[in-house]
Order: C-alpha cells, then structure tokens, then sequence
C-alpha cells in the first residue's frame, strides 16, 4: 500500500520533507490518467476532509488521522473562519502530506490559487461552474507552483460533460461532489456520483457520504480519491475511523 515518507530522520523538522517533497508527491500520487487495466492496479488514495472551525481543532485532527491519510483538506468553513494561516499551520505540521484548501474559487481564479500555493497549499479547489477563464488561471497559477488545481463539481448538473471539459483545461482531477446540504435531502444517492465519475472517463474523487459501507463501491467506481469528512471527524475516534476506511481500501 502506498505511503508518503520522507528521507532521511523522518520527522517533521527534516530538511528532506520541504516543498520539493511534496512537489514530487503529488506527481507521484496524481499521475497522468492510464487506461482501464491500469487504473484498476491503481490504489485509490484517501482524503480527510477537515470541516471544523479553529486551526488548534484542525491541527489536532490531523495529527491524529495523518498516518492514515494521503491528502489533508482544509475545508471551506475552515479556511474562512480561520484565513490562509490555517494553511500554513497544517503544512508546517505535516510537510510529508498533501495540503488541500477547498477554496471553492468562483472568480479571479489566478489571484485565490496564487496566494494558496504561496500559503502553502498543494492542490486547490475551483468550482465547475466557474468560467472557463477561471479555471484556466488557476490552472496557470498551478503551474508556475508546480502545484495543482481540483474541479469541484458540487452543483452541475451534467457532470460528466463538465468533468472532460475541466480536465482538458489542465484541472489534475475534478471532484464528484455532493454537499452537507444536497446529502440531508431525501432520497440523497451517492450512486449517482459514482456512475458520473465512471462514465465522465477522466480522474475523479467522490465526496459526499463516503464512508465504511460505501468506500469499497468508490473503490470499484474507479475513483482515484475517496474523500471522507464527517465518518472521520465526527467519529468517536477519529484515528480508529481514518485507519478502517484505510483498512478497507484494497
């Protein structure tokens, strides 16, 4: 199973987990899209999706799920009760981890992912139903960083269609997104995110109502991330809850 490690003592004060490290991990972790047979050999990689409200809650959550995690996002709520140094924060605390804000950008797509990345993010979020200008200036911001840009799909209704045009705008993935609001809604499926991630052909992550009972038919969806929030942050053990969804990704 894959894991990030860093060289050399293997603490967080090491000179061999700065930026350069995380650079090639995400490289590493979102490489180029591989046909069917390849990405079926390909482990899905977990996110934890911290929706608290304080840094000091955010810096202790992670600190207790980050052996079981690939990806630490920082949530909307979060990043804006708290501003970029929550950013800072979590990267400073774990350099060998890739830092996510989920900036939701809508405008000025250059500007949010350049002062992100220069935060301290690695991957940011821009919304699927931003202009295409948008999302292209995140996407060259990105790319002056060596970082990368996420499309949120949360609110598209077709998206397959929006998912392949994103992804040949440079998005490294789009998110197969439903929110805490679309989820509380009778009737809410997350099979439909799924068959949109199968479908649309391209990288994807599924969000929204991952969790135990659900991970292995993301897995089988073919998602390259599973992003899970509340089954972890709001478990009674949070560690225990991060290491079974871990477990259960084969």
């Amino acid at each position: 199973m894959y894991r990030l490690k860093c060289s050399g003592s293997g603490t967080q004060t090491s000179n061999n987990c700065g930026p350069d490290f995380t650079r090639r991990s995400i490289h590493s972790i979102f490489n180029t899209h591989r046909i069917s047979q390849e990405k079926e050999n390909t482990i899905m990689k977990l996110q934890v999706a911290i929706d608290l409200l304080t840094t000091e809650a955010a810096l202790e959550l992670a600190g207790q799920v980050a052996e079981f995690v690939d990806i630490i996002e920082l949530g909307t709520p979060l990043i804006k009760a708290e501003g970029l140094s929550v950013i800072t924060a979590v990267k400073n605390a774990h350099p060998d981890k890739v830092v996510f804000a989920d900036l939701k950008t809508m405008d000025a797509g250059e500007l949010e992912a350049d002062i992100a990345f220069k935060a301290g993010a690695d991957l940011v979020t821009v919304l699927g139903a931003a202009d295409d200008s948008t999302i292209a200036g995140a996407v060259k911001a990105a790319k002056a960083h060596n970082k990368g840009v996420v499309v949120d799909l949360i609110g598209v209704a077709d998206k397959v269609t929006r998912a392949k045009e994103v992804r040949a705008l440079g998005a490294k993935f789009v998110e197969m997104h439903a929110g805490l609001d679309e989820q509380a809604k009778p009737g809410f499926d997350l099979n439909g995110l799924l068959r949109a991630g199968a479908e649309a052909g391209v990288p994807f992550s599924v969000a929204g109502g991952v969790k135990l009972a659900t991970i292995a038919d993301v897995q089988k969806a073919g998602a390259e991330v599973a992003v899970a929030g509340g089954a972890i942050y709001g478990a009674a053990d949070p560690a225990l809850a991060a290491k079974e969804l871990r477990a259960a990704i084969n």
